[in-house]
């Protein structure tokens, strides 16, 4: 699979669900749960093959997109201590919708510049078949990718 095709799947993906948490209501406690829950292991996963795999290979391919890059990076730090938040509260928390609300307006943001701003130079520089490469290790790569927000590469830099 390309690698950006990839990447938007999984940005609709938690997107998806970040649509079910909105519409899940206030005593749905048990349904929220398991959404957060979702949202925390695929942006965990996300995360880390993105600054695995696809960041270095995007910034070899296209110099130009280094400060889109880190910028990205420091993104990350913020979204994964926001992912580690909720994981430790329980839904009936005052504070759980808050913090997921601002957790969802940080992705939102991020997952616009990635697809406004950095998608398309990364396609044109890599092509088709490079993509597709990457695609590959992208997929290989969620399988090992930890599942802890906190041990994701820019939770610690």
């Amino acid at each position: 699979m390309d690698a950006i095709v990839l990447l938007e799947e999984d940005h609709e993906t938690v997107e998806k669900l970040f649509k079910e948490f909105e519409q899940a209501g206030d005593r749905a406690f048990a349904t929220e749960r398991r959404i957060v829950d979702r949202v925390i292991e695929e942006l965990t996963v996300h995360t880390v093959i993105e600054e695995e795999v696809s960041y270095p290979a995007a910034r070899e391919a296209a110099p130009g997109t280094a400060d889109h890059v880190l910028e990205s990076v420091e993104e990350h730090h913020v979204v994964v201590w926001l992912l580690a938040e909720p994981a430790g509260l329980e839904p009936q928390d005052e504070r759980f919708d808050a913090k997921m609300t601002v957790l969802m307006e940080n992705v939102r943001h991020h997952v616009g510049e990635e697809e406004r701003d950095w998608f398309p130079e990364v396609r044109k520089a890599m092509g088709r078949n490079r993509l597709r490469e990457l695609g590959e290790r992208l997929e290989a790569a969620e399988e090992t990718a930890t599942r802890d927000p906190l041990k994701v590469p820019s939770a610690t830099k």
